[in-house]
């Protein structure tokens, strides 16, 4: 059996020299984050600590713990000059990573090159990670359009997390993640419907912190002249940063085989109880079941 968490971050020394040498955000001044339209934030150096973190994995009952770039400070949305040396320093620093870490790849999506993400691919990564705001219109799917099709093609997973959300000096800390993240992932769910799936039929997908609650949303989307969400098992979402409330109606809502445990960390911590609260059963699905069938295809 592998225990997966699917959704944590972890800063390796490689992307830390890379974000330290910029001068333009986002960059780091020593351990102090500049990124554009937020103030300055302080991350501690021990959440990024390997050995740190690996024992946390361990404390954890995790086999496997897959991480992911920080798309919020938007190193997807820069030029390809600019993001190309921040992503090669992302991916060397997590593909030397020890066990139990795994890793999803990461693409430019301002200038999208599928060349240089299938070489990316190449090196064993569990699949590909996109900003949720590339992918929450008709436009963003053309875009992006080269990028499914070599996850397809290669049947490997896309991950949808949140991507930058630019917020204003008045806003509470709180604020990025409880609102522009939230929105972002309420419309990617829905642009996958409308756009994604029809594209890319074959195509898994995981959406973060589930989907911002957009599946809760089904009944709505009947009344208003659209049709009652259909099961489809290629569609999964993570739990990161909810709890048993949430997840309880999300399950009511997909059903309890579209569930992934993500925890988030350093962000967020784990769930006391993996199941939250559903039984050791979901505490399966969630953990190794479904994680299987994300990353695999094999249920």
């Amino acid at each position: 059996m592998t225990n997966v968490d699917a959704h944590q971050h972890l800063w390796t020394p490689s992307l830390v020299t890379a974000l330290r040498a910029r001068r333009e955000p986002p960059f780091l001044d020593g351990w102090t984050l500049f990124l554009d339209g937020e103030p300055p934030f302080e991350i501690p150096p021990a959440d990024h600590d390997i050995a740190r973190r690996a024992e946390l994995a361990a404390a954890d009952g995790l086999d496997r713990v897959l991480v992911s770039l920080s798309a919020p400070i938007g190193v997807e949305w820069l030029p390809e000059t600019e993001a190309r040396p921040l992503l090669d320093a992302y991916h060397d620093g997590v593909a030397a990573l020890p066990e139990p870490f795994g890793a999803w790849a990461a693409a430019c999506v301002r200038d999208i090159d599928a060349d240089a993400t299938a070489k990316d691919l190449d090196r064993g990564f569990a699949g590909l990670q996109l900003p949720a705001n590339s992918l929450a219109d008709a436009a963003g799917y053309a875009r992006c359009a080269p990028l499914l099709d070599l996850l397809e093609e290669r049947d490997l997973p896309l991950f949808v997390h949140p991507g930058p959300a630019v917020g204003g000096s008045a806003d509470p800390a709180w604020w990025p993640a409880m609102v522009p993240y939230v929105q972002q992932m309420h419309a990617a769910w829905y642009a996958f419907r409308a756009f994604g799936r029809p594209r890319h039929p074959r195509l898994r997908v995981c959406f973060a912190l589930l989907a911002g609650l957009a599946p809760l949303h089904g009944e709505r989307m009947a009344a208003r002249g659209g049709q009652q969400q259909e099961d489809d098992p290629g569609v999964f979402v993570e739990t990161s940063s909810y709890g048993p409330t949430a997840v309880h109606a999300i399950v009511r809502a997909l059903g309890v085989n579209a569930v992934v445990q993500g925890s988030d960390r350093p962000y967020a911590e784990p769930p006391r109880y993996p199941g939250h609260g559903l039984g050791g059963a979901a505490a399966y699905a969630f953990r190794i079941a479904n994680p299987r069938r994300l990353l695999t295809g094999e249920g």
